[in-house]
């Protein structure tokens, strides 16, 4: 850690107003997911994405957010796997929105609320916790383009025990 702040390994893509941190094991996908997610901003997908940094990058933390920044020897270089390491275009810093945890071993289909917060330098931050072997652009398309519904905190007894399809059998009648 230095006075500017901490330099961690994970990758890291600003999307509209906010970054999405990715952490997680080295050959978990880190460089993958944010390449993944400025083609994804390309194609409209998702909102407009740049990278702010591949394999390591600085954490601050200012006015009680955490604000992720490039290592400056790396600032503007990729990760592509075949293809070796590539020059793009990079933002300069921008504010923690969402944490993805790449191979976590505390995913779940529906994970508690405990699971979908992580603690970054003293601050709450929401998380995606990704199972091992499953694709996480998915998730953090949905996380950034649908919002949290009331039922996520309120399942009916049913869905805790993963029985039927989890839609009232009189919705069709409401």
């Amino acid at each position: 850690m230095t006075a500017e702040g901490s330099t961690i390994h994970a990758s890291a893509v600003q999307i509209g107003q906010q970054a999405v941190l990715i952490r997680g094991p080295s050959g978990a996908g880190k460089s993958r997911l944010a390449f993944d997610l400025i083609l994804a901003g390309r194609g409209g997908q998702i909102p407009s994405a740049i990278l702010i940094g591949d394999d390591r990058v600085h954490l601050d933390t200012r006015g009680g957010e955490v604000w992720v920044r490039p290592a400056p020897e790396l600032a503007g270089l990729l990760e592509i796997r075949g293809l070796g390491i590539r020059r793009c275009e990079f933002a300069a810093e921008a504010r923690v929105g969402i944490l993805v945890d790449l191979m976590a071993e505390d995913a779940e289909r529906l994970p508690p609320h405990e699971a979908r917060v992580a603690m970054v330098r003293g601050i709450m931050i929401p998380r995606i916790p990704v199972a091992p072997g499953f694709a996480p652009l998915s998730l953090v398309a949905a996380a950034l383009i649908t919002a949290e519904t009331s039922c996520s905190s309120n399942l009916p007894a049913n869905c805790v025990k993963g029985i039927g399809n989890h839609i009232s059998h009189t919705i069709a009648t409401e």
